[in-house]
């Protein structure tokens, strides 16, 4: 891939995914019986904010290495 931008979409999306998936997985380790709604919210919760914080540290390390 020589596309900066489509390197950096590909890896804050999937440390995003990686990280709502564990909050996911974790509700369900923890044996509570969490409603769907509160495990499905939270899980987009933490995919928005992981977004947010990943994405200008993604972008800037990727635009130096390709530079």
């Amino acid at each position: 891939m020589n596309n900066p931008a489509r390197t950096s979409v590909l890896i804050y999306t999937g440390i995003s995914l990686a990280a709502a998936l564990l909050f996911l997985l974790a509700t369900y380790a923890t044996g509570i019986s969490y409603p769907a709604v509160a495990r499905i919210g939270g899980a987009v919760w933490v995919f928005i904010l992981s977004m947010i914080i990943t994405m200008p540290v993604v972008i800037s390390n990727v635009n130096k290495r390709h530079t």
